[in-house]
């Protein structure tokens, strides 16, 4: 029973309600038959991982550990590797070989004059090239960056440095802002006048909301704006009462009855718990892999209510259980919120995905023709990268400070996550056009839109690209045809 209960709850059972549906793409992009060629991984030798004896009990580890569809060696990956028979009787000399070939001619058309004028420093021909101190950073692993065989560097589909999901989320602005000014004060006020008003005035707070939530209030406005609170001051505090009841009823009924382990502490039995409740109560899509990333601001928006540090290693077991009992209670509605207006995002075959990414298409060939010729030239589609950014919302291409930062705009935005979205991924794409058009090859372009430098960024560069975002949705949201061909 101890091997039984300590697998993924959502992989037990293929039979039971919510259980996880094998979606075209959930995973990865599309399969693209060039790409095999480069990136075939020799499965004959790899070994069943270790099980983990001791769980997270600080959000860093949780954040580290947890398996989720971008993580390399998933078990669908490697289904997909074990039915592929012309994959595992591939001679792997020759794929080495060819792996070596085809790294010696990237680096030959990446390494231009200009290029290496603008590098900080002298870079060993056998290495990689940093574009930027943010990749730097990411791909700098004391000595190993320049020692890796080229077997090594092609082992993935694709090969991508992992950025942690948490980046110190009270570093509110990495460009050195002051902690509080005069105008972040007063703005503070006027939140805080809105929210102990009798009957709160949601349109304002929708408006004082766009440029960002002060810290300090943001628990109560998501609520609000989520729809999960009501506008009555009176009625709030039995609604959150009543709520939170209602949801560990759900559990009493519906997970307690499946499991032997009651109520732990940790952050993967509570994010267990969220989704399995969602996924029995969802039947139409159950859990679909990118959908434990949505749950993640909203509880440590919640977390950040009750602990003032960091919560990058902060230990759960520290608060009270009605405390953990609130936060997972409100991170479970306020995330079904979120989930009723993108489910079509999360049903079988996911076609609003599918609408979107051709959407953004439509719009950035309208809006940059540049851009999408050059991904025509080296035929790169819109789905081997734009798939993540419409099924986890840019939480894997931005941290989580400034998603936090990106979802104060989604939740005072009509329809924010699944139309205003939109516009945000095709100001987001558009920002890095200079580094897109200086790649001159499709593995090159998909590396660079699925490693794009954003580590370092903050609260200006969140409100640069959020303004760009509405400056197109203003263009092109009341006029479709501007970007019709």
């Amino acid at each position: 029973m101890a091997a039984e209960s300590g697998r993924q709850f959502w992989k037990r059972s293929a039979k039971l309600p919510g259980s996880i549906q094998p979606v075209y793409g959930a995973q990865h992009p599309p399969l693209d038959p060039r790409l095999t060629k480069n990136f075939i991984k020799d499965r004959s030798k790899t070994n069943a991982l270790p099980m983990k004896s001791k769980k997270a009990s600080s959000f860093h580890e949780f954040a580290r550990n947890t398996s989720d569809a971008w993580d390399i060696g998933d078990d669908e990956d490697e289904d997909f590797s074990s039915s592929s028979s012309s994959f595992q009787t591939l001679n792997s000399k020759v794929a080495k070989a060819t792996a070596a070939q085809v790294l010696e001619n990237h680096s030959k058309l990446r390494a231009k004059p200009e290029r290496a004028q603008s590098a900080l420093g002298d870079v060993p021909t056998n290495c990689k090239v940093i574009k930027s101190s943010s990749e730097a950073q990411l791909s700098r692993t004391s000595e190993e960056a320049c020692v890796r065989t080229p077997l090594q560097k092609q082992q993935s589909l694709p090969l991508r440095p992992v950025i942690p999901l948490v980046a110190r989320i009270s570093d509110q602005n990495a460009s050195g802002a002051p902690p509080m000014t005069v105008r972040e004060k007063t703005r503070l006020e006027k939140f805080r006048q809105l929210l102990s008003s009798h009957n709160t005035d949601l349109d304002e707070l929708r408006k004082c909301s766009w440029p960002g939530v002060p810290r300090e209030v943001r628990p109560v406005t998501w609520r609000l704006l989520s729809g999960y609170l009501p506008a009555n001051m009176e009625r709030r505090k039995l609604t959150l009462q009543r709520k939170r009841e209602e949801y560990f009823g759900f559990i009493q009924q519906y997970y307690d009855s499946r499991n032997e382990e009651h109520h732990q502490d940790t952050y993967r039995q509570i994010f267990e718990r969220i989704l399995f409740i969602w996924a029995i109560r969802h039947p139409a899509s159950g859990y679909v892999q990118g959908i434990n990333d949505l749950v993640t601001p909203f509880f440590v928006v919640f977390l950040s209510e009750y602990v003032e540090e960091d919560v990058e290693n902060f230990d759960v077991t520290n608060l009270s259980q009605d405390v953990l009992r609130s936060i997972e209670a409100d991170s479970f509605w306020c995330m079904s919120k979120l989930l009723d207006g993108i489910q079509d995002n999360y049903t079988f075959a996911q076609p609003g995905i599918q609408k979107k990414v051709k959407a953004l298409e439509e719009l950035v060939s309208r809006i940059d023709e540049q851009v999408h010729n050059h991904f025509r030239k080296y035929e790169v589609e819109y789905l081997q990268f734009a798939f993540r950014w419409m099924n986890n919302l840019l939480m894997r291409e931005l941290p989580l400070r400034c998603t936090i930062r990106l979802w104060d705009t989604y939740q005072s935005e009509p329809e924010g996550f699944s139309h205003f979205h939109l516009y945000v991924c095709a100001a987001f794409l558009i920002k890095w056009r200079k580094e897109i058009l200086d790649e001159e090859d499709f593995q090159g372009l998909l590396m660079l839109l699925q490693n794009l430098p954003t580590i370092h960024w903050g609260n200006e560069e969140i409100g640069l690209l959020l303004a760009e975002a509405y400056r197109l949705k203003y263009m092109f949201a009341d006029a479709p045809n501007h970007y019709r061909r």
